[in-house]
């Protein structure tokens, strides 16, 4: 059997705060009835999902630690197609509250990126296909 990942969980300090950039400033679907600690999104391809810090001690059996700031450990990657899709997307995403990493730029690896963080400074990447 060949292994392929499923889901991409995060741990969040606020939940609803968190569904609410995910879904009203990133445009994810979801159906959640405000009710916790899980909450997980429509999404093609692979499950995007959040649960509460708070109770995550519970389920592990052990107190995990969990970093300040923005979180340089992981980012998440948006595929926007077109390179000038990145500036559009960027610049609605900032006008809405998102916070800025990085304006739109051209990578040597001939792609445009930008990245902006959530409320809880995990790194959201918006990229554009590749181009030759």
């Amino acid at each position: 059997m060949k292994i392929k990942f499923d889901m991409i969980g995060i741990f969040v300090k606020d939940l609803k705060s968190m569904v609410h950039f995910y879904n009203k400033i990133i445009g994810i679907d979801i159906e959640w009835d405000g009710e916790g600690p899980y909450a997980e999104f429509e999404h093609e391809g692979i499950r995007f999902a959040m649960y509460e810090r708070e109770k995550l001690s519970s389920l592990l059996g052990k107190t995990p630690s969990f970093t300040t700031g923005i979180n340089g450990t992981f980012e998440l990657a948006i595929n926007v197609g077109e390179p000038e899709m990145v500036d559009i997307f960027y610049k609605k995403m900032i006008s809405n509250g998102a916070q800025e990493v990085y304006a739109p730029r051209n990578e040597p690896w001939k792609m445009r990126s930008s990245m902006i963080a959530d409320p809880e400074g995990n790194l959201v990447e918006i990229g554009s296909d590749f181009w030759e």
